[in-house]
């Protein structure tokens, strides 16, 4: 099994929950699924929630999807709220790359928090405004 990617609509925001393995093909492949599911759905507010299994990428691959993905996405989401527990530091560096290319991405270690700051993001503002004024922790 590569992954499996569960969609739920929420008020405010489109909930995805990831599991499987976890490699580059499989974060590149749930990416492009994202995008298209929230344009189908109009929604682009997304809580990503990432529970994959297997060591983490290092940071070239961190740095090279979130590099690929930012550009592939520009423009299109208002806010990004992605979760993954296990990510440590590599989250700080992955949200770091992903906001210097214009994506309005935070990183947090649980839904919870990251729910909070999805739903006081506001739709009208620009990405980089998003999470510069988030209030995050």
């Amino acid at each position: 099994m590569t992954h499996e990617t569960h969609f739920e609509q929420k008020p405010g925001y489109l909930h995805v929950t990831i599991t499987g393995t976890n490699s580059r093909d499989t974060v590149r492949r749930y990416l492009d699924e994202i995008k298209e599911e929230c344009s189908v759905r109009d929604c682009f507010r997304v809580l990503v929630e990432e529970q994959l299994e297997g060591p983490r990428l290092d940071a070239m691959a961190v740095f090279s999807l979130v590099s690929e993905g930012s550009m592939k996405s520009l423009g299109q989401f208002e806010a990004i709220a992605y979760v993954d527990e296990k990510m440590g530091d590599m989250g700080e560096f992955a949200e770091t790359i992903a906001v210097n290319r214009g994506m309005p991405l935070a990183v947090f270690n649980n839904t919870e928090d990251a729910t909070k700051w999805i739903l006081q993001q506001k739709s009208s503002d620009s990405g980089r405004d998003i999470f510069l004024d988030s209030g995050k922790p």
